[in-house]
């Protein structure tokens, strides 16, 4: 992805390189063994993980005080390259809300840290990998989850991919603004578990299909081989996909992300018309 020359914006709050502040304190093992089962690559921490936010926090905390180290080279470039999507972002979806009259788009705050991070939604670790909190209206990334992405579950890796992992964050955040959300944490409540696992997976394809939308309108500064960095990391991060790599077998009434063969089908659905009103993935998978 091209992504040099971008105006800086006022929505990237890096906190890496704090290590005093952000280290949990105690019971980190936890949350990387509920990630694993819920495959919280691109979750709505409001549908799922804040509960599990709530519970460990109140064995563990965000060890204060230590000294903010120097960033290297490296990961001042990935600042950069973050800032560069999140400007695109910005301005893709401001203009796509202006287009269908869905008001003012309110930008949400991305948040780089290392090791552990305070949230609206709870103290999350790294092993929670990238997530959204509606509490707080904040992406939280450790960007040492795209070389787990790549290293354990066989993505190519790649800068579009942790772009296309961005923008799916990001998509959850217009959910959040747009009330769907809210309508499905309220559906959830009055249904049975197998009913609440879809409304779960159909929110996700849909934030799958939000990534590609803002892929097809960000296409001037795409790159050979960026779509298919990002389709092997929506195949990385399906639900059959880890589970048969994490247990061996596939329990589909327990998905609640997608298969790998549909986060791949809503973002090229999204990729291909660049309309958001396409994005009906409830209608499909309910049925």
């Amino acid at each position: 992805m091209k992504w040099q020359g971008r105006r800086k914006s006022g929505n990237l709050e890096d906190r890496r390189g704090m290590s005093g502040k952000g280290k949990l304190a105690a019971g980190g093992g936890l949350i990387a063994v509920v990630v694993v089962l819920l495959q919280l690559f691109g979750g709505d921490t409001g549908q799922t993980l804040a509960p599990i936010l709530e519970q460990v926090t109140q064995s563990q905390s965000v060890s204060e005080g230590g000294e903010q180290r120097e960033l290297t080279e490296k990961e001042k470039e990935l600042g950069a390259f973050m800032n560069a999507v999140i400007v695109d972002t910005e301005d893709i979806w401001s203009e796509i809300f202006r287009e269908n009259n869905l008001g003012a788009y309110k930008e949400p705050t991305v948040v780089l840290f290392t090791d552990a991070v305070r949230s609206g939604c709870g103290t999350a670790s790294a092993a929670s990998g990238p997530f959204y909190c509606p509490a707080d209206q904040k992406v939280y990334m450790d960007l040492s989850f795209f070389d787990q992405l790549r290293t354990r579950f066989g993505a190519k890796g790649g800068d579009f991919a942790i772009a296309y992992v961005t923008a799916h964050e990001i998509g959850h955040h217009i959910q959040t603004i747009l009330g769907t959300s809210q309508k499905v944490r309220q559906l959830q409540q009055q249904t049975n578990q197998a009913g609440a696992n879809k409304l779960s997976v159909a929110q996700e394809l849909q934030a799958d299909f939000y990534a590609g939308v803002w892929a097809h309108h960000n296409r001037d500064y795409l790159e050979e081989g960026d779509i298919d960095e990002a389709l092997s990391a929506a195949n990385a991060v399906g639900d059959d996909a880890i589970q048969r790599r994490t247990q061996g077998s596939v329990q589909p009434d327990s998905f609640t992300h997608g298969t790998s063969e549909q986060r791949k089908y809503w973002f090229m659905k999204g990729y291909k018309t660049g309309d958001i009103k396409q994005g009906d993935t409830f209608s499909e998978i309910m049925n």
